[in-house]
């Protein structure tokens, strides 16, 4: 039985609406570097025509006057001075200033474009296009206001406009870059047992960083030990984590733990490390 071909056309319809596109390039011709090549321009060409078309006369909850990567250090310092050595927190900190992208009308077309998977390009687009209240592109699809690839954090404006006292996108984004980025990456040395800037289980990756996200919240506002552990209670009694990769009341666990221990971020560390 032979394989049905799809054209172009289709394949560009397929992605769009899924967000998966065929490794293979199979519908277009010529040797596979330039398939490769033409298909990603055409898909991604195609993406942003499709995101134009549904946010035309839209507006976003717009960004603060204030400076952006100013923002993401004060959010993420606790939680870097917490995890690493201090001759190392610096170059950890510059980093991460780096590596998170608002996501804004002004700069969602060429982010698009330069995004380096098509399936990462194509969550973006449901990122932003939720920012604006408008459906994803495939009905169902969770509401996202940020995401990781490799180390960039992308992150949607509506982050100012939260309303839940423990949400706190830049830090859970952030906090993926640890086990998605090399030390080399932040100029730190590679040794052999100590390759990524932390080792944490796989999975337990989502778990690490609903856990920062949580605890970073209880110590931004409990004000002594006994507000902080006040807030991790509140945490336990209250959270609802919808991803199905995570176990809320494993992370409640954590936080409550954290938030009773001498340096909380190490903890959490110790409890999503890989079992040696």
């Amino acid at each position: 039985m032979t394989e049905t071909r799809h054209t172009v056309a289709q394949e560009i319809e397929h992605y769009l609406r899924t967000g998966d596109s065929d490794p293979y390039r199979a519908a277009w011709a010529g040797g596979f570097m330039e398939r490769d090549k033409r298909a990603s321009e055409d898909i991604r060409k195609a993406l942003v025509r499709e995101v134009r078309r549904l946010s035309v006369g839209l507006g976003q909850y717009p960004l603060p006057e204030s400076d952006t990567v100013v923002l993401t250090r004060t959010k993420v310092e606790p939680m870097v001075r917490g995890l690493f050595p201090r001759a190392e927190q610096n170059q950890v900190l510059a980093l991460i200033e780096r590596s998170v992208v608002f996501v804004t009308c002004a700069n969602i077309e060429s982010l698009l474009l330069e995004c380096g998977f098509d399936s990462s390009a194509w969550k973006l687009a449901n990122l932003y296009l939720a920012s604006l209240g408008v459906e994803p592109l495939e009905e169902g699809w969770p509401h996202l206001v940020g995401m990781s690839e490799e180390t960039t954090c992308y992150v949607s404006p509506e982050y100012f406009a939260r309303n839940d006292p423990f949400d706190e996108f830049i830090v859970h984004e952030a906090a993926h870059i640890f086990h998605n980025c090399k030390r080399t990456a932040a100029g730190l040395r590679t040794t052999r047992s100590k390759e990524w800037l932390l080792d944490i289980e796989y999975r337990k990756r989502e778990t690490f960083a609903y856990s920062c996200e949580a605890y970073a919240r209880v110590l931004e506002r409990g004000k002594n030990a006994f507000e902080r552990r006040s807030l991790a209670e509140q945490y336990a009694r209250t959270a609802r984590i919808s991803d199905e990769r995570v176990d809320t009341a494993e992370v409640a666990g954590i936080v409550q733990a954290a938030a009773a221990a001498r340096n909380g971020w190490k903890l959490i560390l110790m409890r999503c490390a890989p079992n040696r």
